[in-house]
């Protein structure tokens, strides 16, 4: 990448570098974005490959397929690479032209691919066959590369590069056979597509795919968490209605309570008036006593 860069002038340089590093780190996280930065780097030094690639790894991350698929090409008509033709033939896919998907795999036969990227062809062709209703054909193309002998490529290559190699082709026959057992169950084969996912889990313990989860709901071990949530909400509004009603019985309490003790009060007030009536009546009284009567002559 480095050594392609350096054909640009300083200042260019850095700025493509710049939305490059930019479209690696986001690719997995905010595609758009990544392809958004991709393009910019395009615009600046579209006649170089590595930024045509990013530009077509974004696309096809952000399911930009018909532009994926015109930067694919382009990358051919450069490098003269046939390493594109499987993720060409999935863009037609994507695109609704599965025909156009087989006459790319028919045409990746004749040449010598890597066997991961075998693999991958393999995988679009069959999916290729399925869009066309063709599930027996797609059945029989996986189950024959699943039962082809595992390929002995990485034999002639030495230290890091056999063993990335080797974890390419781990990879690449996980995914294989993790399609192969969903094109299994399409046809109602479960018992088989189960053994196939748990085979693919095996050879996937990076989990890069959901084998195990897919065991596991065969096996009917999975929890339904859309019904967990929705149990959890109603324990919490329930508990949240008791709460309620506690706050109102205890509200309702306060006023009976304000009530009694009102009543009382007023209770307490007429008795004090009664008191304070028979008092003045008492003093009337007095009043009245301490006056002589008369007889009437002065």
């Amino acid at each position: 990448m480095r050594a392609e860069l350096r054909g640009l002038p300083k200042e260019l340089e850095e700025i493509v570098a710049g939305h490059l590093v930019a479209a690696g780190e986001l690719i997995d996280t905010d595609p758009k974005l990544a392809y958004a930065h991709a393009e910019a780097a395009r615009r600046r030094a579209a006649r170089l490959p590595v930024v045509r690639e990013a530009a077509a790894e974004t696309a096809y991350a952000a399911g930009e397929y018909a532009a994926a698929l015109s930067e694919y090409r382009a990358l051919r008509r450069m490098t003269g690479a046939p390493d594109y033709l499987p993720v060409m033939a999935d863009c037609e896919r994507a695109l609704g032209n599965p025909q156009r998907a087989l006459t790319l795999s028919r045409e990746a036969a004749d040449l010598d691919l890597p066997p991961a990227l075998r693999v991958e062809m393999t995988i679009v062709a069959a999916g290729a066959r399925a869009d066309l209703g063709q599930q027996a054909e797609a059945v029989r193309m996986l189950r024959q590369a699943v039962a082809a002998p595992a390929p002995a490529r990485t034999e002639s290559l030495q230290g890091r590069g056999a063993a990335s190699a080797r974890q390419e082709e781990q990879q690449a026959a996980a995914r294989l056979r993790y399609a192969f057992a969903d094109a299994l169950l399409q046809t109602g084969a479960t018992e088989e597509a189960r053994r196939m996912f748990a085979e693919a889990a095996r050879r996937d313990p990076e989990q890069l795919t959901d084998a195990q989860q897919r065991v596991d709901e065969l096996d009917g071990l999975t929890l339904d968490l859309e019904e967990l949530e929705l149990d959890d909400l109603d324990g919490d509004l329930e508990d949240d209605d008791e709460e309620s009603d506690d706050e109102e019985s205890d509200e309702s309490d306060d006023e009976e309570s304000d009530d009694e003790h009102d009543s009382d009060d007023a209770d307490e007030d007429d008795a004090d008036e009664d008191d304070a009536d028979a008092d003045d009546a008492d003093h009337e009284n007095d009043d009245l006593e301490a006056i002589e009567p008369t007889d009437g002559r002065g």
